[in-house]
């Protein structure tokens, strides 16, 4: 029995013993898991927070933009790049200062909604009200902070770019400005230098070649095979859409004003763009190859320069000019004057680009700087010669307009001009300002080239703009073939053609002129920038890209509108037999929704705050309680009328006393012009709320009426068959619905009738009514049909005295006889004088 108790009470020591352990690992367990994820879970970063680290990280890039601008204060490319780095930076900053902006907002509004602590007093507030008030005045500061150091970072940034700008300026100057001694032994210096630089160029010319064939042949073929496959496609793309721009017809003896601009614009535009691509193309892919090394590239990138500098000279002489064919030329000069101009700005283009290649040559082997000064001194002294010696020439077309005959001396005032910038080159370079002389005539040539062909587009533009121009040139006629379009579209074809021509020639011309005159690709790329995504006006910024994103959303969203309007129409509401002013409502409350929300969604996407709107509905409402109902009630009747063109501008409307043609809708008052050339304004609250009569509201077609009026002795089936007769005559009536004449009534003295037909231009009614009065008038007198007068019978009973007071007596027939005569005689008379009455009238 004992044994047995102490057994039992060993077995439930046991029991106690693991159902303890076991409880311990459970709860171990159970907290093991919270332990890990507590220990597991990261500490997420407020938004002020992570503005904060990246401001460092800007801070950082500032600094080193920095130094890297005193490490290349001598250095305009290194300069380039550390501005865009800067501008990017910039950008970057504001934008954390922007993107900090919701959250401020929103712990503004809590702290609004949470209101102040309690004061003493009053009852306390929750504990955990307290904490999330403290932890959003924190947060609030600390926004506060960080958005403070993104504005002086921001200021920093930019006193960087300007500093960057000033330099870049200062080195432009000091490179223009920048005075070498010309002397004897100056030249000395030059030839021994130019002998050595000859001998070392051939070695390296010469050993690049041998080992390009030897180890770079298939690389070599293959950037030249890809290079000439991009300008042959380009070339032929253009031949496609240019063919008939890009030569000249020999056969037409007397060209057009706007085909020989257009020819003239496109052939020298396309054809060096063409020589364009296929130069860069093959720099590009020789470099991408490693055909060039880096001692021979930059010589390579020269000479693929020079070729399309003067091929780009040649062409525009070539269209300006047209040294061989005077029948195309644009400017009034004689063939000689023309060849020889041509030669000379020929002349010119390839001594600057000779002074450009043999510069960078002499970049390339590290000759000393005195051989690019005497080089330089010596184009610039060529040029100077060319600019005097073309001034005494005679090229000017003579009065006889003959281009064979000798010509005229320049215009006074343009040889003086000639002869100036000649000798102030020759001048500026022998007194040691040789890079100022070099910059001066190279912009001449290519400056002067670049505007003049700018010139040319604006002009062919100009002239394919103007009204029924474009109908004459092959784009045109191809157009109305293909696409079977008539004079008036093609007129405003032409419009767009015309502005698509001044597109061209900006961007194209504009970039290439800030190229020459000193700016870089990056500057060019960071001005683009700045034009499409901020532009400052004042204190507001406006976004072109933002802007012309808009205006697509806007106009896709009214297209899906008016889409959505005739499928509901035509298939929902037109299925169901709903009523057709219900079907009118809803079409015209769905357009009115669609151009709203339009309208909301392309202001957003234009980046314009709709919080601004506001201020105007404000000043709406205080206009209206101040007594400016009427005024406000015309803008909205001017809005409405503006979206639902109850009538348009060149309409014929009639509202009230006020008959005339719609001149101009404003959003107060609309113009009407009536026939007598009065011009009538009239409020749009009185065009919305009152009647208008609109006779070309859906076209212009109308009826005309001509009342006639014929004898009761005519025949009424041969006055109507008159009628239409001539109406039939009148090209201008209409046969559908055709004329038909109505027999009005029985009149008191005549038959009366009205011809009735229908015009395509009501304006016309005035001038067909007036020309079958007279043809009417012309016919029935041929025809003895008569047109009568009005008249009137008058009838007068006369007794005579003596017979009423003899009544009995004997009265002598002679005497009464005698009376009724002069009676009646007295009633023709009267009768006659009525009828004289009424023809006067």
């Amino acid at each position: 029995m004992r044994l047995r108790t102490i057994l039992l009470r060993t077995i439930l020591l046991m029991t106690l013993a693991f159902a303890g352990a076991h409880f311990e690992s459970a709860a171990a367990l159970a907290q093991e898991p919270q332990t890990q994820a507590a220990a597991e879970t990261p500490i997420v970063d407020t938004p002020s927070d992570q503005a904060a680290k990246e401001l460092e990280k800007a801070k950082v890039q500032l600094g080193s933009l920095q130094d890297s601008v005193k490490q290349n204060a001598d250095n305009d490319d290194a300069l380039v790049g550390i501005a865009a780095k800067a501008d990017e930076l910039s950008r970057a900053v504001i934008t954390i200062s922007v993107n900090l902006r919701p959250r401020f907002d929103q712990i503004k509004n809590r702290l609004g909604e949470i209101g102040d602590a309690p004061k003493d007093g009053q009852p306390p507030e929750a504990e955990i009200v307290t904490q999330e008030r403290n932890a959003l005045a924190a947060e609030r500061a600390q926004i506060n902070a960080v958005t403070g150091d993104a504005e002086n970072l921001s200021i920093a940034v930019t006193k960087l770019v300007n500093e960057i700008i000033e330099m870049r300026r200062r080195l432009f100057a000091d490179t223009l400005f920048r005075r070498t001694e010309i002397s004897v032994s100056v030249l000395d210096d030059a030839a021994g230098a130019f002998v050595r630089e000859v001998s070392e160029f051939s070695q390296a010319l010469s050993s690049w070649a041998a080992f390009v064939w030897k180890f770079k042949r298939f690389p070599l073929f293959a950037a030249i095979f890809l290079s000439l496959a991009s300008a042959l496609i380009l070339l032929s793309g253009s031949y496609r859409l240019f063919g008939a721009y890009l030569c000249r017809d020999e056969a037409v003896e007397n060209p057009s004003y706007i085909g020989r601009l257009s020819i003239a614009f496109w052939s020298t535009l396309i054809r060096t763009l063409a020589l364009a691509v296929l130069l860069v193309t093959s720099f590009f892919f020789l470099n991408s190859f490693n055909v060039l090394r880096p001692d021979i590239a930059p010589v390579i990138g020269a000479l693929f320069g020079t070729i399309g500098l003067v091929y780009f000279v040649g062409r525009f002489v070539n269209a300006i000019f047209a040294p061989y064919e005077p029948h195309w030329r644009l400017v009034k000069l004689s063939n000689l004057g023309a060849r020889s101009i041509g030669y000379c700005l020929l002349a010119m283009a390839v001594v600057n680009g000779l002074d450009y290649l043999f510069g960078t040559v002499s970049e390339a082997m590290g000759s000393p700087l005195v051989l690019t000064v005497v080089r330089s001194l010596i184009a610039a002294l060529i040029i100077g010669v060319i600019l005097i010696a073309a001034s005494f020439g005679k090229p000017i077309l003579a009065r006889s307009g003959d281009p064979d005959a000798p010509g005229r001396h320049w215009p006074r005032g343009m040889a003086i001009i000639l002869r100036v910038v000649g000798a102030g080159l020759i001048v500026t370079a022998l007194s040691g300002y040789v890079g100022l002389a070099r910059f001066v005539a190279t912009q001449l040539i290519i400056t002067g080239a670049v505007v003049a062909t700018m010139y040319v587009g604006l002009l062919s533009g100009k002239a394919i703009s103007r009204q029924e121009s474009f109908g004459d040139t092959f784009f045109a006629r191809f157009l109305t073939r293909r696409f079977n379009l008539g004079p008036v579209a093609i007129d405003q074809v032409g419009l767009l053609v015309g502005l698509a021509i001044y597109a061209v020639a900006l961007l194209v011309g504009i970039p290439l002129i800030l190229l020459l005159w000193g700016f870089h690709v990056q500057d060019l790329q960071l001005i683009a920038y700045r034009l499409f995504t901020e532009v400052k006006l004042g204190g507001i910024s406006i976004s072109l890209l933002g802007i012309c994103t808009g205006i697509l959303l806007f106009a896709g969203v009214y297209l899906l509108t008016r889409w959505l309007q005739r499928w509901l129409d035509g298939n929902v509401m037109a299925r169901s037999h709903v009523d057709l002013g219900v079907r009118n409502s809803v079409k015209t409350g769905i357009g009115y929704l669609g151009v709203g929300i339009a309208a909301i969604i392309g202001v957003s996407a234009a980046g314009i705050d709709l919080s601004s709107f506001a201020l105007v509905a404000s000043a709406l409402s205080v206009g209206i309680g101040f007594g400016l109902q009427n005024i406000v009630s015309n803008f909205v009747s001017g809005l409405i009328l503006l979206v639902e063109r109850p009538f348009k501008v060149g309409d014929h409307v009639v509202s009230g006393t006020a008959e005339g043609i719609v001149k101009r809708i404003s959003v107060r008052a609309t113009e009407i012009e009536t026939f007598r050339k009065q011009s009538i304004i009239v409020p749009n609250s009185e065009l919305i709320n009152g009647l208008v009569g609109n006779w070309t509201h859906r076209n212009k077609i109308g009826r005309s009426e001509i009342p006639v009026s014929v004898s009761y002795d005519a025949d009424p089936q041969k006055v109507m068959d008159i009628l239409l007769e001539l109406t039939a005559k009148v090209p201008l009536v209409m046969r559908n619905p055709e004329p038909h004449v109505e027999f009005l009534r029985f009149g008191p003295y005549s038959l009366d009738f009205e011809l009735r037909f229908f015009l395509a231009d009501m304006g016309d009614s005035m001038t067909v009514r007036n020309n079958l009065r007279i043809e009417i008038l012309q016919r029935f007198k041929a025809e003895g049909i008569e047109i009568p007068l009005p008249q009137s019978d008058l009838t007068i009973h006369r007794e005579a005295p003596a017979a009423i007071a003899n009544e009995g007596r004997d009265v002598r027939p002679s005497s009464a006889d005698g009376a009724a005569g002069d009676d009646e005689h007295r009633v023709r008379q009267l009768r006659g004088r009525t009828a004289e009455a009424s023809l006067k009238s």
